[in-house]
C-alpha cells in the first residue's frame, strides 16, 4: 500500500490580477480602499496627489499616484509578517479577540487582508514609506511588476508562483520623507506629524480624467455620512479629511450642490422618519416629523404585504437572523401638481436622483450602495415585475441605513467591496426588513399625504354647485349693470351646458361606481360558488369514469354522485339568486326593507368561509325592526363590503375571532364590529377615501368608500364608531338610516 504524498497548496502569480486588477471593480473602488487603510491607521488627513497630470488629469509617461497620510504607519514586523503576506487575519484576530477599534476609538474597516491589491488597480510600481511614533527611521517597500504581463508569464514561456515575485525593504535612518515639517491640507497648513504613510504608484494601469477624478472625490467624500441631521457622534472630536492634488496645487472638488441638498432635505421633504429596528422585540421604532410611532413586525399591517409574505410566509415565527440596525430617511414628491411647499424643479429632482439610500457600518459607507445607479434593496426590480405601487421610486427616498460590526457580525463586505455577502439570512432579512418598512411608508403615510393633497376646494365646490351658482350669479350682476343682452345670453347659455353635462357626469359616476361595487361584492361572494362548482365538476367526473367501464353500474354509487352534483346545484342557485339583488335591473325603486333579512341573508352568503376561519358572528336586535327605505342592491353592496373587510382582518387575529352586528331600530343605526386588530387613529380620515386601503396587495380601496357613496344617495351614513357605540374591542363602523335632512 503507498503512501499518501503531502501537497502545498501554491499559488500563481497571476492571483495578484485576479485580487486586484479584476476583482476591484475601478479605480475608484481601489482608491476608497486605499483611503479606508487610512482610516483604519487613525489618519486625520489624506492627500492625493496626481503629479505629471495636465490641467484635465490626463496622464502621461512617468505619471504618478501619491497617496499621503499622518496615520500610525507601520513597523517593520508588521511589514514583514503581516503586509507582505496577502490575507494576513491581523486584523480579523484583533476583532475575534473583542479589539474593534483604533487607540482613536475608531471601529476598523478591514480585515480580508486583501485591501492592499487595491493597489495594482492603479498601478504596477509601487513604492509604501511608512512610519511609526516609536522608531526614528522610515521603512521603504517596494513592489515593482511592471516588467511582468497580467498573467505573469516571463520571457522564457513560464508561468511564475506567487511566491517567486520579490518586495524590497530598506530602512532609512534617519527618516527622509515622514518627518515634522509645514504641509497644506486643503486651505489649511498644518505641521505634519513624525509618523504616516506614503505609497508612490507609478506605470499607471488606466487613464484617468477631471470626470473620473470628480467621481473619486465624491466617492471620498461620501465615505463617511453626508446626512447632517440625526447623525451619531460628534465629527469634529475626530476629523478625517481626504483632499485632491495636481502637480502639488490643491484641486477644490468642492461638492457645489451639496448644500443645495442639505437645503432640499431640510426643507421640501414631505416626511422626515428617523427610527431603528429591533430584531429581539421584532419591531420598529421611529419617530416621522417627530412623532413617535411603533410597529410590530408581525402586525398585520405588515403581514399583508406581498413583500411580507414573499420573505417570511403569513407571519415571521423563527428569529430575525440580521442584527439591530437605524436609519433615516427623506421622502420627496416627484409629482408635477404638488403642493407649492414640496414642490421640487427639473434641478432639484436630478440632484436628488444623485443620491439613494447609503449603508453605513460604524460611520463608514458601505459601496456602491446609495449610488444613482445602484439598486441594493432591489425597489426598481420589484417595482418593475411585482407592482410599481409597492414601494415609493428610488429617486423619492434619500437617507442612510446604519449598522455595526459588533452588532451585525454576519453583514459582511464582499472581497470586491462591491456590497455586502449575500449568502444566508442575514443579509436577506436585512434587506427584507428595510424593504417592510419602506413598503409600509409608501402603503401608509404617503397615501395619506396624496390625499390630503389631492383634498383641495374640489369636493365643497361639487356638493356646493358652486360653478351654477356662480354663473348665475354673473348673470344676475349682467342684468343689473345693463351688460348688452347678447352677453347675458351667452351666460346663461353657459349655465344651461353646465347643468347640462353635470348631470350627465353625475349618472357616469354612479353608474361606473355601482358597477364597480358590484364586481367587488360578487368576488367577495364568489368563493364557495367555486368550490360547489368544483364538487359538481368531480361527482360527474366520476360517474363518467363508472359509465366508461364494463358490467353493471353500481346503483348506490350513481345515487349517491347525482345527490352530490344536485346539492351542489342546489346551493349554487340559492346564492345566484341573492346576488342577483345586486345588479342595476333590481335597484330601479326603493322600499322599505328590513335590515336584519339582508344581514342574515349575507351571512349565510359567507358562512361556509366564516365556519373555516372559525369566526363566530351574533346579530342582535334592539327596540323595533330596523327598516331602511332603500334598494336590495344598495343594503347587500355595503353589507358584502364589511363582511368582507372583517373577515380579512381577523384571519390573522387569535382565537376567539367575532362579528357582531347590532340593529337598533329605534335609533335608526347598525353597528357592525369586529374583534380584530381595529382601525388605527392616523387611518380614520382616510378608510373611506377612494383607493386608500390597510389590505396591501389584496384590497383596492373602493369597498368603503363605494359603500359610502351609495348610502349618501340615500342621504344615509357611514362612519368610524364613536368611543360610546363600540361594541367590540376591534373595528366599529355605523350605518345610519337616518336621512340627513330629518
Amino acid at each position: 500500500m503507498s503512501r499518501a504524498k503531502p501537497l502545498k497548496l501554491r499559488p500563481y502569480a497571476r492571483l495578484l490580477t485576479m485580487l486586484g486588477d479584476q476583482l476591484i471593480k475601478n479605480e475608484r473602488v481601489a482608491l476608497v480602499e486605499l483611503i479606508k487603510n487610512s482610516y483604519d491607521a487613525d489618519a486625520t488627513w489624506v492627500r492625493v496627489n496626481f503629479e505629471g497630470f495636465d490641467e484635465n488629469f490626463v496622464g502621461k509617461e512617468g505619471s504618478r499616484i501619491i497617496i499621503e497620510d499622518d496615520g500610525a504607519g507601520m513597523s517593520t514586523d508588521i511589514i514583514e509578517n503581516h503586509w507582505a503576506n496577502p490575507a494576513t487575519p491581523l486584523k480579523l484576530q484583533g476583532k475575534l479577540a473583542k479589539k474593534h477599534t483604533t487607540k482613536k476609538g475608531r471601529v476598523i474597516q478591514g480585515e480580508k487582508g486583501i485591501g492592499r491589491f487595491a493597489l495594482l488597480k492603479l498601478g504596477r510600481k509601487i513604492t509604501l514609506t511608512t512610519k511609526t511614533r516609536a522608531s526614528t527611521a522610515e521603512n521603504v517597500v517596494v513592489m515593482d511588476l511592471s516588467t511582468f504581463d497580467s498573467n505573469f508569464i516571463d520571457d522564457n514561456d513560464t508561468a511564475l508562483f506567487l511566491d517567486d515575485l520579490r518586495l524590497s525593504l530598506r530602512e532609512v535612518d534617519p527618516a527622509q520623507l515622514i518627518q515634522s515639517r509645514q504641509v497644506e491640507v486643503g486651505l489649511r497648513t498644518l505641521k505634519r506629524p513624525k509618523h504616516g504613510t506614503a505609497i508612490e504608484i507609478r506605470h499607471l494601469a488606466s487613464s484617468w480624467s477631471r470626470t473620473k477624478v470628480q467621481g473619486v472625490y465624491k466617492d471620498l467624500v461620501r465615505l463617511q455620512s453626508i446626512f447632517a441631521l440625526g447623525e451619531e457622534g460628534d465629527e469634529a472630536a475626530d476629523p478625517f479629511e481626504v483632499v485632491i492634488y495636481r502637480n502639488g496645487a490643491y484641486e477644490a472638488f468642492a461638492d457645489a450642490r451639496q448644500s443645495e441638498l442639505a437645503g432640499l432635505l431640510e426643507n421640501r421633504t414631505v416626511f422626515h422618519i428617523e427610527g431603528s429596528f429591533q430584531p429581539a422585540t421584532k419591531s420598529f421604532e421611529f419617530e416621522i416629523d417627530g412623532q413617535h410611532q411603533s410597529i410590530q413586525l408581525n402586525d398585520p399591517d405588515l403581514t399583508g404585504m406581498r413583500i411580507f409574505r414573499d420573505t417570511f410566509g403569513t407571519v415571521v415565527e423563527r428569529p430575525i437572523e440580521s442584527g439591530p440596525f437605524s436609519f433615516e430617511f427623506f421622502v420627496f414628491d416627484f409629482a408635477a401638481d404638488a403642493p407649492g411647499k414640496y414642490r421640487l424643479d427639473n434641478d432639484d429632482k436630478e440632484l436628488l436622483r444623485q443620491h439613494r439610500i447609503y449603508l453605513y457600518r460604524d460611520g463608514i459607507r458601505v459601496y456602491p450602495y446609495g449610488d444613482p445607479d445602484d439598486d441594493w434593496l432591489l425597489i426598481d426590480v420589484r417595482r418593475g415585475t411585482v407592482k410599481a405601487s409597492e414601494f415609493l421610486s428610488n429617486d423619492q427616498v434619500v437617507g442612510q441605513v446604519r449598522i455595526t460590526q459588533a452588532a451585525n457580525p454576519e453583514l459582511r463586505d464582499k472581497t470586491s467591496r462591491e456590497g455586502l455577502v449575500e449568502t444566508g439570512n442575514p443579509t436577506s432579512d436585512f434587506r427584507a426588513l428595510l424593504q417592510i418598512f419602506l413598503a409600509w411608508v409608501r402603503k401608509r403615510p404617503y397615501a395619506q399625504y396624496k390625499i390630503k393633497a389631492a383634498r383641495s376646494d374640489d369636493v365643497s365646490i361639487f356638493k356646493e354647485n358652486a360653478v351654477q351658482h356662480a354663473l348665475e350669479s354673473a348673470a344676475d350682476a349682467a342684468q343689473a349693470a345693463g351688460t348688452p343682452a347678447q352677453v347675458r345670453e351667452k351666460l346663461g347659455e353657459a349655465t344651461r351646458q353646465y347643468k347640462q353635462e353635470r348631470r350627465y357626469l353625475v349618472q357616469r359616476a354612479e353608474t361606473t361606481e355601482h358597477l364597480a361595487g358590484v364586481g367587488l361584492s360578487v368576488e367577495s361572494a364568489t368563493h364557495d360558488l367555486t368550490l360547489a362548482i368544483r364538487t359538481a365538476t368531480s361527482s360527474t367526473d366520476a360517474l363518467i369514469s363508472q359509465i366508461s367501464r364494463s358490467g353493471q353500474i353500481d346503483r348506490d354509487v350513481l345515487k349517491r354522485e347525482l345527490l352530490s352534483i344536485r346539492g351542489s346545484l342546489a346551493f349554487i342557485a340559492d346564492q345566484l339568486k341573492d346576488m342577483q339583488l345586486l345588479f342595476k335591473s333590481s335597484k330601479q325603486r326603493r322600499k322599505d326593507i328590513k335590515v336584519l333579512d339582508l344581514v342574515t341573508k349575507v351571512e349565510r352568503l359567507f358562512r361556509a368561509l366564516l365556519e373555516r376561519a372559525e369566526i363566530k358572528v351574533t346579530i342582535e336586535e334592539v327596540g323595533g325592526p330596523l327598516v331602511a327605505k332603500t334598494t336590495d342592491a344598495v343594503l347587500l353592496q355595503v353589507l358584502l363590503n364589511l363582511f368582507d373587510n372583517a373577515m380579512y382582518w381577523l384571519k390573522s387575529s387569535p382565537a376567539p375571532r367575532e362579528i357582531e352586528v347590532l340593529l337598533d331600530g329605534d335609533r335608526g343605526i347598525m353597528v357592525f364590529a369586529d374583534n380584530g386588530p381595529g382601525i388605527r387613529a392616523d387611518d380614520i380620515p382616510y378608510i373611506f377615501e377612494p383607493f386608500y386601503t390597510g389590505k396591501a396587495e389584496e384590497g383596492r380601496g373602493l369597498g368603503l368608500y363605494i359603500a359610502r357613496q351609495l348610502l349618501d344617495r340615500h342621504d344615509y351614513t357611514i362612519d368610524v364608531a364613536s368611543k360610546g357605540e363600540r361594541i367590540l374591542r376591534g373595528a366599529n363602523l355605523v350605518v345610519s338610516f337616518v336621512k340627513e335632512d330629518a
